[in-house]
C-alpha cells in the first residue's frame, strides 16, 4: 500500500521531468540566429555578391540525407536604380528536368521581401557579417499535383567570389529534405 503524499509527490516530480524535457527539446530545435555571424568575414552583402553571371552546383537528399539528385544552374542578377534586385535562375538536374525561378528581392526596412512566381509564402531575406538567412514557402511538384515546403535558406560567404547556401526543407514541421550548393562569380 502506498503513502497518499508519496503518491502525490511522485506525481508532481515526474510532471516536472516531463516538464523540464520538453523544455529541453524546445532547446535544442533553437538554431543560430544572423546575430552569430554578425563579426564574420567576408561580408556578405547581397547587392554585391549577387550581381552579374554566377554559377551553381549542389544536391537535394530527401529527408534520411541520400542525396537524389544534382543540378547545375546559371545565375543573371541585376539591381534597378530603387535598390530592387532581380535574380534570374535557371537550373540543371541529373535527370534531364530544367526548372526557372526569377527572384524579386524588393528592399523593405529589414532587408529584401523575397518573391517568386513558385513562391507561395515571401520570404524576408536578412544578414549580417558573412550570413544570410532567409525563410519562405516554395509550391514544388509531387505526383500529379503540387505540394507547399517551407524552406529554411543559410548562406555563407566563405571567399570573397565563393557562397555555401544550405537549404532544409520541412512539412508540417517535419523535415523532408535538404538542398546544399555552392554558388560562385563567374
Amino acid at each position: 500500500m502506498q503513502i497518499p503524499s508519496v503518491s502525490v509527490a511522485v506525481s508532481g516530480l515526474v510532471r516536472v521531468l516531463w516538464v523540464l524535457f520538453g523544455v529541453g527539446l524546445l532547446a535544442g530545435c533553437a538554431g543560430p540566429s544572423l546575430e552569430d555571424y554578425s563579426e564574420r568575414a567576408p561580408a556578405l552583402i547581397p547587392d554585391q555578391f549577387f550581381t552579374g553571371e554566377l554559377s551553381a552546383r549542389g544536391v537535394v537528399k530527401d529527408y534520411s540525407g541520400e542525396v537524389i539528385r544534382t543540378f547545375d544552374a546559371d545565375i543573371s542578377a541585376s539591381w534597378d536604380d530603387d535598390g530592387t534586385g532581380t535574380l534570374d535562375e535557371v537550373f540543371r538536374f541529373d535527370d534531364g528536368e530544367v526548372q526557372t525561378r526569377v527572384w524579386t528581392l524588393a528592399p523593405v526596412e529589414q532587408g529584401y521581401r523575397a518573391t517568386a512566381g513558385d513562391v507561395v509564402e515571401p520570404g524576408m531575406m536578412e544578414w549580417q557579417g558573412n550570413a544570410i538567412h532567409m525563410n519562405y514557402v516554395l509550391r514544388v511538384a509531387y505526383g500529379d499535383g503540387t505540394l507547399d515546403v517551407r524552406m529554411d535558406d543559410w548562406m555563407y560567404l566563405v571567399t570573397p567570389d565563393t557562397l555555401i547556401n544550405q537549404t532544409t526543407m520541412s512539412k508540417w514541421g517535419i523535415e523532408v529534405g535538404e538542398i546544399v550548393l555552392v554558388i560562385r562569380k563567374k
